[in-house]
């Protein structure tokens, strides 16, 4: 691994900075201006942030990072969309967005703005819209049967630094949701077709998964029922994202195409909609946040769209990007998991998803956060366990400027782009990304809690589909990081350890869609629907059978009618 030399006191400092004036009119302007874009949401990680729920389709839930197992001179990333798909969402089910850009993003020489953004826009087409309505008219068995009535092609570009845009993809076909065993019996077939070459060598893949995020939403109840006993169930299991996968070549990705002396990279995905301005960073060279009211042209964070510069170059006075000049405008970003969700502070969750990454160590309240984190201290007061002391320069190391032994008190040199060669360490700038340090090789045995388990492959190392990320930042948040032990009494976490269905060998590598309805579905019928007979409902001793009420209530309208019609009958009489 790459070790660094100490970079400049003011870079390693950046992250404690006092609120730059720009800063803070950007992230006030960002919260009113959103609040007023008409149709319009920003949000992350599972409906984290208000607005989400007006818009679910810009909706990044996870973003992953990792070098590929069975090919690892290739990095893949994946990033999803749309939270808690309910399997059986008829008869429109769960198209992108055909009015959004998809993008997932890197950043090689650590300056926190993209120098490599990959864009996916979709487009609907029906076979037949005039006189149907279903979703297909029977069984599809490949992506250009007749029977599948509607279905999405995109278009997937690569823009660099400057600007430049090529198209690598053009009417590439996505893979349907699946609708159901009778509908589509082989999905995993459809998959394989809608998986897809790169001109320049990689392949990508676009269309449903079953959600690989797994833990207890219960966390919200006073930390798990304010005694550890409401645990052990995921949330999310049985449901659905949307998927987009990319495996590319290292140096693809690496500053300079060179992987060796520049192993790490920093990873986040956004979501682009065309529609009212949004307050946001303008363009590659801004030096503070720029503000602008609504009515104007002002720049709305790093936009990239096919034929669109989403970037005006590294260095340069302020100026609008060319995305937020056509009109698209960034309303939702992932990079860490969980960061929105627990670390952001309320007031600024949906403003925080218009910034780019370059901005983040400029916004005083939530840098605050990072420093002094609100979890800790929930925890002490309901559970007793010590808050770690404060300021929290660990976690800044973790989350802002990367892990590396000049970065912070996290004595590892890991995955901080200041490790990179070639990097200008004058340039570096702290800010929220999900850092990759590619020269680290995979995992013979992954360890579920990543580097806290002395697997450097994992989570903060990039993300793995399998790292418990709950736990992870869970113990992170109580100093292990720094310490190198696991808090005791914290120890099991949430004990939801692993995803609802477990990840494939090969690319994409997310697990195949579900199918049943996810109130039907149990762990000895994970398939619910047809697996489990009579509609769906299995009781947990195997037993298949529908559900009582609908038993009970069948009797009852049974014997209703029996009676009216004796009643019926004896009037006659």
């Amino acid at each position: 691994m790459q070790s660094s030399h100490p970079p400049r006191r003011t870079a390693a400092r950046a992250a404690e900075r006092s609120l730059a004036t720009a800063g803070l009119l950007a992230l006030v302007s960002s919260v009113v201006l959103t609040g007023l874009t008409p149709g319009v949401s920003s949000a992350s990680s599972h409906r984290e942030a208000p607005l989400i729920a007006g818009d679910p389709k810009a909706d990044n839930t996870d973003v992953y990072a990792f070098t590929s197992p069975d090919n690892p001179d290739t990095v893949t990333l994946v990033a999803n969309w749309i939270p808690f798909e309910e399997p059986n969402g008829g008869p429109n089910f769960y198209p992108f967005a055909n009015d959004a850009h998809y993008n997932i993003k890197i950043d090689a020489d650590g300056d926190g703005k993209a120098d490599t953004t990959y864009t996916w826009s979709f487009t609907d087409h029906y076979r037949d819209e005039a006189n149907q309505f279903l979703y297909n008219t029977g069984v599809v068995k490949s992506l250009d049967d007749t029977t599948l009535n509607f279905r999405q092609t995109y278009t997937l570009t690569v823009t660099d630094a400057e600007g430049d845009t090529k198209t690598l993809l053009k009417d590439a076909p996505a893979a349907p949701s699946n609708v159901g065993k009778a509908s589509m019996p082989d999905y995993a077939s459809l998959r394989k077709e809608a998986t897809v070459a790169l001109p320049d060598g990689g392949q990508t893949y676009a269309g449903q998964a079953s959600d690989p995020f797994f833990l207890d939403l219960r966390v919200f109840d006073l930390l798990y029922g304010g005694n550890l006993k409401e645990t052990g169930h995921n949330t999310l299991a049985g449901y659905n994202v949307n998927t987009i996968a990319l495996q590319v070549p290292k140096s693809a990705l690496a500053l300079k195409g060179d992987a060796t002396r520049n192993p790490v990279i920093g990873v986040w995905s956004t979501t682009d909609r065309q529609g009212a301005a949004v307050a946001a960073p303008s363009g590659k060279g801004d030096e503070g946040m720029a503000s602008h009211g609504a009515e104007g042209a002002g720049g709305a964070g790093e936009t990239a769209g096919a034929g669109d510069s989403q970037d005006e170059g590294k260095g340069g006075p302020p100026m609008p990007d060319k995305g937020a000049e056509s009109g698209w405008h960034q309303v939702s970003r992932l990079g860490n998991p969980l960061v929105n969700e627990v670390v952001v502070p309320l007031k600024y969750k949906d403003a925080f998803n218009t910034l780019n990454p370059d901005q983040d160590h400029t916004v005083q309240p939530v840098v605050d956060k990072v420093l002094d984190p609100i979890v800790p201290k929930l925890i002490q007061s309901i559970y007793g366990v010590p808050a770690p002391a404060t300021p929290r320069k660990d976690l800044a190391e973790i989350f802002l400027s990367g892990i590396c032994k000049a970065c912070g008190p996290v004595q590892a040199d890991l995955n901080s782009q200041l490790l990179n060669a070639d990097v200008d360490k004058a340039k570096f700038t702290p800010s929220e990304e999900l850092r990759l340090n590619m020269a680290v090789a995979p995992s013979a045995n992954p360890n579920r809690l990543g580097v806290l388990g002395q697997d450097l492959a994992g989570f903060p190392n990039g993300r793995r589909l399998n790292d418990d990320v709950v736990d992870i930042e869970l113990q992170a948040l109580e100093g292990a990081a720094e310490t190198g032990k696991i808090v005791p009494a914290l120890a099991a976490g949430d004990a939801v350890d692993t995803p609802y269905r477990q990840p494939g060998s090969t690319f994409p590598y997310v697990a195949l869609p579900n199918t049943a309805a996810v109130n039907q579905a149990d762990s000895l019928h994970p398939d619910g629907g047809v697996g489990a007979g009579f509609g769906g409902t299995a009781f947990h001793g195997g037993f298949p059978a529908v559900s009582v009420t609908a038993l009970g209530g069948g009797a009852l309208l049974a014997t209703a009618g029996l009676l009216a019609l004796r009643r019926r009958r004896a009037d006659r009489v």
